[in-house]
């Protein structure tokens, strides 16, 4: 246990409260996040025989360590809580949604006296209106070029009317996409008129504008207007275009998402259906990670908390395969997110229980399609990872951490740590270090500084399952050396290249250990050390860069950090400064005649 932490005495201690628990390894990591209406019974019944709680989860009290809590007011704070816990910090035990994604939405400022269209990310309470959301960036995209082809809306910044008639119009007035309000030449009324039209396209009214467009083209087609006439034909394509992928469904027009699944094995895919105002938008698919045990009910109520408190839109009504056991609070939870009454429906006949049917059939085809594709990427990562473990006889290697060196004659030495876990990288955690007290090229020395920094460095509250040391025998030994002087147990590997600077093998307990070229291992060790090496040189040529800049201007007098800009954002090179006349460097902005003659004089000098 924790030192000082007794789990008995710490149950006894909790509240009968609402609140979240963290559950925590011998490691300090939390593998298991948790909401409850009551912390002492929840909490409790871990520790207690219970039959039939599953092999995951026995799995994990047994490698429950500590554990702490938070309390909170009610079970909806805790809900949220709970939410951006495992949001923050990945739980292991956690089912987990893998996709991360926002979606794009259309904005129309009509609270502006000459509103403007706008691709927007995220949905906000600001008058605007907002349509969406979109699964496709392109085609809201595609959609905003159509509306400013068909009604001349502006997407500029100006502040209008107030800076009417300043400057010129744009190039969007002379390709005849936008009316130019900001010169005065359409009225505010007029331009009213084309926002409500906007507005009723937006909404579904397609047709309207089929018809009138097709009027247009027959008309300039009869007065032999033959290219005017194409480019209303063009329009009427490009409507139906953009329209022609939103299937209307019955049931009138509400706001709904259709929430359905697969699984096979340890896969699952919930697939979700966007109808908006009666209107099927699209479809997106998502991938469960950790769901080998829960049910369809369990797995459906982790879903809707994690991508719901991510997505900047909630519909009036959602409609799950599987029925939800807190569904009374998240109803509650969406509908204080949404601002208005959200319904959670799981729908057993009619029009809506055939909608979960087609929601779920979609979900099979995906599993079908992506399954072959996990599992490489599942061989590629996590596969991979637990064969290095077993290379080396260790229990796991989830967690690697590469530490290389980078100089140029020992100038500005730096070092990176990159960090890969379960095959992956994770750049969230990488770290660079500036040597602070090596000077020359002394890769030793240097390693021997980054690794005791970084092992003492209580910032760092994670130890990794290997330590990855970019070379052989002299590198690992400096990292063994440091590692008992901080009396630390972490198993430690280099990775030994060829003399074509490829990876070889690995260097582990006094001995080198080859593995096949085409092994996933090795795919796997080969992208950590290009990824330790890439990175130590992009920072290694950031700070060289900084240092070129700094030793050329800040040795000059009366030039500082703000004069050095500005002659560089002037002259672009350090050559044409170096060439300037007198004349051409008192131009620069803040360079005063004083300071050009002493910039002058130092280049000449040289």
């Amino acid at each position: 246990m924790k030192d000082g932490f007794d789990i008995k005495e710490e149950l006894k201690k909790l509240p009968e409260q609402p609140g979240v628990y963290l559950m925590h390894a011998e490691s300090d990591e939390i593998i298991y996040v948790g909401k409850a209406i009551n912390l002492k019974r929840r909490v409790s019944s871990y520790f207690r025989k219970v039959n039939n709680r599953g092999p995951k989860i026995e799995k994990m009290i047994t490698l429950i360590h500590y554990f702490e809590y938070i309390v909170t007011d009610s079970e909806l704070e805790a809900l949220v809580l709970e939410n951006n816990l495992i949001k923050e910090h990945h739980p292991k035990y956690n089912t987990m949604l893998k996709d991360d994604k926002s979606y794009p939405f259309m904005k129309v400022t009509v609270q502006e006296d000459f509103p403007r269209v706008l691709f927007a990310r995220q949905m906000k309470r600001d008058g605007a209106k907002y349509f969406g959301p979109y699964t496709s960036a392109t085609a809201v995209k595609d959609t905003i070029e159509l509306v400013k082809k068909l009604y001349g809306i502006r997407t500029c910044n100006k502040s209008l009317p107030k800076e009417i008639g300043v400057g010129r119009p744009c190039l969007y007035y002379q390709m005849k996409q936008c009316a130019a309000p900001c010169q005065g030449y359409i009225s505010k009324e007029e331009y009213g008129k084309r926002i409500d039209n906007l507005l009723a396209f937006l909404n579904g009214d397609y047709k309207k504008v089929i018809k009138d467009l097709e009027g247009k083209m027959k008309e300039k087609a009869a007065a032999y207007e033959f290219e005017e006439a194409a480019e209303f034909r063009d329009l009427i394509e490009s409507v139906k275009h953009v329209t022609g992928s939103q299937r209307v469904v019955k049931n009138g027009g509400i706001d709904r998402d259709v929430i359905a699944m697969a699984r096979k094995d340890e896969e699952t895919v919930v697939s979700v259906f966007f109808v908006r105002d009666g209107k099927l938008l699209g479809r997106e698919h998502f991938h469960m990670e950790h769901t080998g045990e829960d049910t369809g009910s369990q797995i459906m109520e982790t879903f809707i908390k994690q991508y719901y408190a991510g997505t900047p839109f909630i519909p009036n009504e959602l409609l799950t395969e599987f029925e939800v056991d807190d569904y009374e609070l998240l109803e509650r939870w969406l509908g204080e997110r949404r601002g208005g009454r959200v319904h959670i429906i799981t729908p057993m006949k009619g029009e809506k229980s055939k909608m979960i049917d087609l929601a779920r059939e979609n979900a099979y085809v995906v599993l079908s399609r992506d399954l072959e594709k996990i599992k490489r990427e599942e061989a590629r990562t996590v596969g991979a990872a637990n064969e290095l473990a077993a290379m080396l006889g260790l229990p796991k290697a989830d967690r690697l951490e590469a530490f290389d060196i980078s100089n140029t004659s020992g100038y500005q030495s730096v070092a990176s740590m990159v960090v890969f876990e379960k095959g992956r990288a994770r750049k969230n955690a990488y770290r660079k270090f500036k040597l602070r007290t090596v000077s020359g090229p002394d890769d030793y020395k240097s390693m021997e500084e980054v690794l005791t920094r970084r092992f003492t460095d209580e910032r760092f509250d994670v130890y990794p399952d290997v330590i990855m040391m970019d070379g052989g025998k002299g590198q690992v030994n400096v990292a063994l050396k440091v590692l008992e002087n901080l009396n630390l147990h972490i198993p430690v590997c280099g990775m030994v290249k060829d003399d074509n600077h490829r990876t070889r093998g690995l260097y582990y307990n006094n001995e080198e250990i080859s593995f096949p070229k085409n092994s996933e291992v090795f795919g796997m060790i080969t992208r950590l050390q290009d990824e330790a090496h890439r990175f130590a040189i992009t920072y290694h040529k950031l700070l060289r860069g900084k240092e070129q800049v700094r030793s050329i201007l800040d040795d000059i007098p009366g030039v500082g950090p703000a004069r050095r800009k500005a002659l560089m954002q002037h002259f672009k090179e350090i050559d044409k400064i170096k060439n300037a006349t007198l004349e051409e460097l008192e131009q620069v902005s803040g360079i005063t005649p004083k300071v050009a003659e002493e910039i002058h004089t130092f280049f000449r000098a040289e």
